[in-house]
């Protein structure tokens, strides 16, 4: 069963053991942001307040979730939550989006129902205290942590999707093929990896790694199938002031101030069973 399933059948469990929110709204950032990293998310709201981010600019079907955002197709207030989140595995594109941003206001909403909060993340490189011995894998290039990466005397190799991206840089280097990761020690990764569904194909590649962060706003799902899979920390965002952030969110603005982030460790993590039995 692949990753979308899991999650599903795990949120199926969850929706026989209590009633589950409906879905309230969906908030999308303005249109004039969308190439923007301001414009990169949006968010769905269940009745119960609990948020579920999902990143919408994979392709050109989730840009339009942002661009066309009065078509009536794109309503969902009052929908069934668990239908919606069953889009994360069986419908492609923005639907697909769609449906993983309520897989994570779900499992915000479990997570609030069972008294579970994750601990704060240590830092914004998925905790891996690189080294100079480090060979430190990254998939998707996240510009602003390759400085603390390099700085530490680290190798740091980058995989991207795009080729025009692709060459040396100064203390690393960017390639397209996933093969390359195959040398890491450490990887971190986007959390993009669960909507494009390439996660499982990634961390085959980074088989003989001994740590593999997963990190992004959009890492709120439940993290049971990618511990299972090898991940060994899910860093997400976890939304402390929902109204400061769907206003930040509508206006195109920091939200930063409304959130933290969070780092769920393997390790640390009492499993989606212990969640339910507090209910």
């Amino acid at each position: 069963m692949d990753i979308a399933h899991e999650l599903i059948s795990l949120l199926e469990r969850f929706a026989a053991r209590a009633p589950l929110p409906r879905v309230r709204a969906l908030h999308l950032p303005p249109a004039a942001m969308m190439n923007t990293k301001a414009g990169e998310f949006c968010a769905i709201e269940l009745d119960d307040g609990s948020l579920g981010l999902t990143f919408v600019l994979l392709d050109e079907s989730t840009r339009r979730l942002v661009a066309q955002r009065g078509d009536p197709s794109l309503s969902l207030e009052g929908a069934d939550a668990l239908a919606v989140a069953r889009w994360f595995s069986d419908e492609p594109g923005a639907r697909r989006a769609l449906g993983f941003a309520v897989v994570n206001a779900l499992t915000r909403c479990l997570f609030d129902r069972a008294g579970f909060v994750p601990a704060p993340s240590g830092n914004s490189i998925g905790m891996l205290a690189p080294h100079a011995a480090d060979h430190i894998g990254m998939i998707g290039l996240f510009p602003p942590l390759v400085k603390g990466i390099v700085q530490a005397g680290a190798r740091l190799t980058v995989v991207e999707l795009r080729a025009d991206l692709a060459g040396e840089r100064d203390g690393y280097r960017v390639t397209t093929d996933r093969n390359e990761l195959a040398a890491c020690d450490k990887v971190i990764s986007t959390s993009t990896l669960l909507l494009n569904g390439t996660l499982d194909a990634m961390l085959q590649a980074c088989s003989q790694a001994q740590s593999f962060a997963l990190i992004g706003p959009g890492a709120g799902c439940l993290p049971d199938p990618l511990f299972a899979r090898g991940v060994t920390l899910v860093g997400g965002t976890w939304i402390t002031d929902r109204e400061a952030f769907l206003a930040a969110l509508a206006a195109g603005e920091p939200w930063t101030a409304a959130a933290r982030k969070t780092a769920i460790r393997r390790a640390d993590y009492p499993g989606f069973d212990a969640l339910l039995a507090r209910l």
